[in-house]
């Protein structure tokens, strides 16, 4: 039961090993050729609008045809297969993992996805809040609107034909909103967090917690 979390053996956990371990897989098939190496430390993208690419990790050529594929988040490169250079691999393949050190508000939506009930995408598509939803949303705040089984929450866009996603689960609170309205997300990616009221004070306590433990032991910042 998530009323019967154990605080202190989640927390020693985060303590002992801060870090999220990111795999890295081909993006299609394809000959690839390595441009960092292990131990390596890397960007992800920068710039206002995410416009400036991360780190180049590998090159991986098709038919003739290069393409570099840069990082997503930033870490350091702890295990490269290197025994692939210069491969041809298929699409999916893991080629390397990067250890991406966690800041703090990354280790509290880590726990809290283990707390609340995660409404997942059932495809890869756009997704949008149902129209009523989101009139209550704009007037209220998502962490004020309950939604309950059945109900229309969102609008799945897919092959330009929009699907209504009525959802199943326990009702509560919206407290967590993982989707970007209009940018894709991938099968069985959480779309939202749902929290049962009576389950309110116990995600305060999750929060409180893990502020107050990484302010005093780590000083991680947020």
């Amino acid at each position: 039961m998530a009323n019967e979390i154990d605080f202190d053996e989640i927390l020693s956990k985060y303590r002992s090993d801060p870090f999220d371990y990111v795999e890295v897989c081909a993006t299609h098939t394809g000959t690839v050729s390595f441009r960092v190496g292990e131990g390596g430390a890397v960007e992800g993208p920068s710039g206002e609008w995410q416009q400036i690419p991360g780190t180049a990790l590998y090159q991986i050529t098709r038919e003739r045809n290069p393409k570099l594929i840069a990082a997503r988040t930033n870490g350091v490169v702890s295990e490269i297969r290197s025994e692939l250079e210069g491969q041809f691999v298929e699409a999916g393949e893991k080629l390397m993992t990067i250890r991406h050190p966690l800041k703090k508000k990354e280790i509290i939506e880590n726990i809290l996805k283990e707390v609340l009930y995660l409404f997942r995408a059932p495809e890869r598509a756009k997704y949008y809040f149902a129209l009523d939803v989101q009139s209550r949303i704009e007037k209220k705040g998502a962490r004020a609107v309950t939604i309950e089984a059945g109900e229309e929450v969102l609008t799945m866009s897919l092959m330009k034909r929009d699907t209504p996603i009525y959802y199943t689960g326990e009702g509560g609170v919206i407290h967590s909103v993982y989707f970007t309205p209009g940018v894709s997300v991938s099968q069985g990616e959480p779309l939202l967090g749902i929290c049962a009221p009576e389950k309110l004070p116990l995600i305060q306590k999750i929060i409180t917690r893990v502020k107050a433990d990484w302010d005093s032991e780590q000083g991680f910042s947020t």
